[in-house]
């Protein structure tokens, strides 16, 4: 009766991840939506540590984004979404690109922690409010090609 119920765990487990390498992922994440868009008289009031966390995010959403415009600005797509086949080398792909995001947002994460405290205010709500209008028309763009 052991040996059932092991195989039958066994057989379930192997079963549950065979299924999910089937499974497509998207080609953006979900955590990479603004969740508020500011003004600058918003911007103005907030302090030096709260404007470089905001910078940092809406770098990290840009990064996540801009190389996929060319199919989707939002999450939830994936590649079969757009027809392309979910075989092992374009899934390797994506995996290969999700890794080079991820160590390029650490580090230039790192050195803007390390830098951007002697930035300017003024100059880092600026880049604060390009950013975000940046993502405000990627979403524009997005509405355009859908």
């Amino acid at each position: 009766m052991k040996n059932f119920i092991f195989y039958f765990f066994l057989c379930f487990v192997a079963t549950v991840f065979a299924q999910k390498k089937n499974v497509s992922q998207s080609i953006i994440s979900d955590d990479v939506s603004i969740k508020k868009y500011h003004n600058k008289s918003e911007l103005n009031r907030m302090d030096k540590g709260e404007l470089l966390i905001l910078y940092i995010e809406r770098i990290e959403s840009l990064v996540k984004t801009l190389p996929y415009i060319a199919f989707t600005t939002k999450p939830g797509k994936t590649l079969s979404s757009f027809g392309i086949p979910n075989s092992k080398s374009n899934i390797k792909a994506m995996k290969e690109k999700e890794h080079a995001t991820f160590d390029f947002i650490e580090i230039t994460s790192g050195f803007q922690k390390k830098m951007l405290p002697y930035a300017d205010k003024n100059n880092l709500i600026s880049g604060i409010l390009f950013y975000e209008e940046t993502m405000r028309l990627l979403h524009e763009y997005n509405e355009l090609i859908e």
